[in-house]
């Protein structure tokens, strides 16, 4: 509890005192959708790393039979990104089912950063007057800018499972280094 209301003062710390090159304050046109684009950016940060530091001869580790393998879990990871920012973009072209086709970590980790480089299109391209624009989702409608931000959750989710395949391994998830 106390993370997210750190995580949350940050953002709004983060939208208030943003300056320019030239050091003046600004304020941003568009503060929904620069705050979700921010919070998607730490966990699509945060999951990369993750992704990177695994060592390659991990990506088939699952903790328990009944869960996906590391490299399962990046690819799932990547798939979601088509599925969530397709919806906000329009776009129609299948996802390339990485989870399902790619298997090493090389191939992996660049799926993953296409993925969000995909998704980078649909945040930057998102403005407070489309943030409530409706749109079908797994067969519902939503907002735009909530199909954006579940996204970010459902990432964020799966960073989760991350931190603890890497812990499992003995590694630091990206989240914790540099912590005392």
């Amino acid at each position: 509890m106390n993370k997210s209301i750190f995580v949350l003062l940050a953002v709004f710390a983060f939208q208030a005192c943003a300056q320019d090159s030239a050091g003046q304050q600004q304020t941003s046109a568009n503060p929904l959708s620069a705050g979700s684009k921010f919070m998607f950016t730490i966990v699509k940060t945060n999951v990369t790393k993750a992704a990177e530091e695994m060592p390659d001869g991990n990506y088939s580790f699952k903790p328990t039979p009944d869960v996906r393998s590391f490299g399962q879990l990046v690819g799932h990871v990547a798939d979601a990104q088509y599925r969530f920012c397709a919806a906000v973009s329009g776009d129609t072209t299948p996802p390339p089912n990485v989870e399902k086709t790619k298997t090493t970590k090389a191939d992996l980790v660049q799926a993953l950063k296409d993925a969000f480089a995909y998704c980078d299109k649909a945040y930057d391209g998102m403005t407070d007057a489309h943030a409530s624009d409706v749109v079908k989702f797994f067969g519902h409608d939503a907002a735009k800018l909530t199909i954006l931000d579940f996204n970010s959750a459902h990432t964020d989710e799966h960073y989760g499972n991350m931190v603890s395949y890497l812990r499992l391994k003995g590694l630091v998830p990206p989240s914790s280094q540099g912590r005392s």
